[in-house]
C-alpha cells in the first residue's frame, strides 16, 4: 500500500468521523495526516521501519500504530469499524457537489436518508427545506448536483485512469508472448476525463495474455470475454478493454481504437479518395470484401506513421486525433510541433504554507530544482481568500523578504514572488496598486460570486485583467470537473481581451482544474496570447502536476514558442521586466 493509498484512508476516516459527530479536532487530526502523508516523498513503509516517522510532524504515537497496521495487514480494523457503523450510502452522497458531511448528518438524523435515491426523492417533495440550515436554494442545488453526479457516473479523471491503465500494461509487457503492447482510447489521446481503459497487445497466444488480465490484482470481475477481447471492471469502477490482434493488424488497430470517432471518419473518408477501404484490420481495395481475414489487403504499414502517409498526410500524433482541422494541416505539412514535458523551465502560481500550501518556500524550491528547473513562481492567495489563509499586506511583506533572503544562496535557480489576487465582483481586486507593485508577477482570478450572469462575470473578468500589474489569468472557467461546472462566461471575449492587454492566460495543471480548456488553447494561440502552464501546486508532489497541463497544451496545438515557462531564467526575467 502506497503513501496515496494511505492518504485517501486517512481522509475518509476523517469524513466518517465528521458524519459520525465526533469532536472536530480528531476530525481535523486525520485530514491533517492526510495531508502530510500525501506530501511525503518517502514511502511511509521506510520511515517506519527506519524510526524516522517520529520526527514527521503530524503523525503521532497513535496514529503510527494504525499505520504499521495498515502497511503490514493492508487493512486497518479501526477503519473497517468505522464503515460499519454507518451506511455505506452516506459516503456516496459526499459526493454530490456542495454537499458536506455536517448536513450529510443532519439528513441521517432528521430524515434518515441513507442514499441518494432517498436524497432526491426528499428534494423533491421539498422535505429539505424545512431543516435548519437547508432552505429553498439548498434544495435545488442538491438536485442539480444529484443530476450533475450521475452525468458523470462513468467518467474519471485523467491520472486516475492512467495510474490503473500503466499497472496492468506495466505487468502485462513482461510475458514472453507479448509482442508490442499500447495504451488506446481517450487515454492516449489525453483527454481530460475518461470513460474507460483500452490496451491493445499483438501476440501470438490470446489466451496467455487474457488469463494474465484476468489474474491482476486490480481486476474485480470480467465483464465479457471473447477470443481476442475481454472486458472487466477494476476495483475502482473503471471498465477496461484488452485486444489481442496479430503483429500485421496492430498498427492498424493502435489507430482506429485510438480514435477519435471523428477522426477515424474522417481518415476512412480520406482513404477513399485513394481507392482504398480502412478499417482496424487494414487497407483493402474499394469493393473488396472487408471482413477480417478476407479482405485482398493493397498496402502494408509497419506503423501508424506509415498509415497516415500512405494517406498523404504528416504523421498525426494521438493528442491531435479530435476532427480539429489536424488532416488538414496533416495534408498541408502544417501540423505543429507541439511542446514536450521536457521544454519546462519553470513555474508560477503555487502555495506555501503562508496560505493553505503544506510545504515551505524553500522546500517547494528545493523540489524545483530537483526537477531541473530554473524558477519558481510563488503565488498565495491575497486576503479576501481568508478560508484559503489568504494574505493580508503584513504578511506578504514578510514572505517578500524571506524570498528575497533565499535567493541569495541560489545559484542558477530564482524564486519569483508573485500573488494570486482575487478579483472582486465589481472587476476591482483585492489588493492595490501599491501593494501589486511590490511584486515580480501578478495572477487574478475567481474565487467567488460564481452565479453571475454571463455578461457581468466577463465584464468583471476582463477589468480584472486590465489592471496594469496583472500578469496572467489563473483558472479562466472556474471549473472543476466532474465536481463543478464552469461559470457563465464569454471565453472568446476574454481571450480577445487577454490578447489586447498583453495578458498571459494560465493552463491550471491541477487534474480537478485542467483549465483552460484545450479546445481553446488553439484560440488562444491564434490570438497571440502567451499561455503559462501552472500546477496550482500546493505541496512538492504536486508540482509534477504541470506535466499534466503539458497533455493539455498539446491537445491545443500549443508549441514551446507559446508557453511562457519554456523561456530561461534569463528569458522569464526579461519579459516579467525585473531584474
Amino acid at each position: 500500500m502506497d503513501n496515496k493509498q494511505i492518504a485517501e484512508i486517512l481522509e475518509e476516516i476523517g469524513t466518517l468521523l465528521e458524519l459520525k459527530g465526533e469532536n472536530p479536532f480528531k476530525c481535523r487530526a486525520y485530514h491533517n495526516a492526510s495531508r502530510v502523508v500525501a506530501a511525503l516523498t518517502t514511502e511511509l513503509k521506510v520511515l517506519i521501519e527506519s524510526g524516522e516517522i517520529k520526527k514527521v510532524k503530524g503523525i503521532g504515537e497513535g496514529l503510527t500504530e494504525k499505520l504499521k497496521e495498515l502497511i503490514t495487514t493492508g487493512k486497518l480494523k479501526y477503519y473497517e469499524e468505522l464503515k460499519n457503523s454507518l451506511p455505506s450510502g452516506l459516503l456516496d452522497m459526499l459526493r454530490i457537489p456542495g454537499l458536506g458531511p455536517k448536513r450529510i448528518k443532519v439528513l441521517y438524523d432528521k430524515l434518515n436518508i441513507t442514499s441518494i435515491e432517498k436524497l432526491k426523492e426528499a428534494a423533491e417533495k421539498k422535505q429539505l427545506e424545512k431543516l435548519e440550515g437547508f432552505g429553498e436554494k439548498i434544495e435545488v442545488n442538491i438536485l442539480k448536483g444529484i443530476e450533475q453526479l450521475k452525468k458523470h457516473a462513468d467518467k474519471f479523471l485523467y491520472p486516475v485512469a492512467k495510474e490503473s491503465a500503466d499497472k496492468i500494461i506495466s505487468e502485462l509487457k513482461n510475458l514472453k508472448s507479448v509482442i508490442q503492447i499500447e495504451l488506446a482510447g481517450s487515454l492516449r489521446r489525453k483527454k481530460e476525463i475518461i470513460g474507460d481503459i483500452d490496451i491493445l497487445v499483438s501476440a501470438k497466444d490470446a489466451t496467455k495474455i487474457m488469463d494474465a488480465f484476468v489474474k491482476h490484482p486490480d481486476v474485480a470481475e470480467v465483464a465479457a470475454k471473447g477470443e481476442t477481447k475481454l472486458s472487466v471492471i477494476l476495483k475502482n469502477g473503471i471498465h477496461c478493454d484488452l485486444r489481442v490482434v496479430s503483429e500485421a493488424e496492430f498498427p492498424f488497430a493502435l489507430a482506429y481504437f485510438t480514435g477519435s470517432k471523428e477522426h477515424n471518419v474522417e481518415m476512412r473518408s480520406l482513404s477513399k479518395k485513394f481507392g482504398l477501404s480502412l478499417n482496424e484490420y487494414g487497407f483493402s481495395e474499394l469493393g473488396a470484401e472487408e471482413t477480417r481475414g478476407k479482405a485482398k489487403q493493397k498496402i502494408k504499414c509497419k506503423t501508424e506513421s506509415e498509415i497516415y502517409k500512405t494517406l498523404g498526410l504528416e504523421f498525426v500524433l494521438p493528442e491531435l486525433r479530435e476532427n480539429f482541422g489536424e488532416l488538414e494541416a496533416a495534408a498541408n505539412n502544417k501540423l505543429p510541433n507541439l511542446i514536450e514535458e521536457k521544454d519546462i523551465r519553470g513555474t508560477f502560481h503555487c502555495h506555501t504554507k503562508y496560505s493553505d500550501g503544506f510545504n515551505t518556500l524553500a522546500e517547494m524550491a528545493e523540489a524545483s530544482q530537483k526537477l531541473g528547473w530554473e524558477y519558481l513562481g510563488i503565488a498565495e492567495h491575497s486576503k479576501s481568500a481568508a478560508y484559503a489563509g489568504g494574505l493580508d499586506e503584513s504578511k506578504v511583506k514578510h514572505q517578500l523578504k524571506e524570498i528575497d533572503d533565499l535567493n541569495k544562496s541560489y545559484k542558477n535557480f530564482r524564486i519569483l514572488k508573485g500573488i494570486e489576487v482575487d478579483i472582486l465582483p465589481d472587476g476591482s481586486l483585492d489588493f492595490s496598486d501599491k501593494i501589486l507593485e511590490l511584486f515580480d508577477f501578478v495572477i487574478c482570478a475567481i474565487h467567488t460570486k460564481f452565479n453571475m450572469p454571463e455578461k457581468d462575470m466577463t465584464k468583471r473578468i476582463i477589468k480584472g485583467m486590465k489592471n496594469k500589474y496583472v500578469t496572467m489569468l489563473a483558472h479562466p472557467t472556474g471549473r472543476l470537473l466532474l465536481e463543478r461546472e464552469p461559470y457563465p462566461v464569454n471565453m472568446l471575449e476574454i481571450i480577445k481581451a487577454a490578447s489586447d492587454f498583453g495578458k498571459v492566460v494560465e493552463i491550471n495543471a491541477h487534474p480537478l482544474r485542467l483549465d483552460l480548456d484545450w479546445r481553446l488553447c488553439k484560440f488562444a494561440k491564434e490570438t497571440g496570447v502567451k499561455i503559462a502552464i501552472n500546477p496550482d501546486a500546493h505541496n512538492i508532489n504536486s508540482l509534477t502536476d504541470v506535466f499534466y497541463g503539458v497533455g493539455i497544451a498539446r491537445k491545443g496545438w500549443l508549441e514551446k514558442s507559446d508557453v511562457i515557462n519554456t523561456g530561461t531564467l534569463k528569458e522569464i526575467t526579461k519579459y516579467l521586466n525585473i531584474n
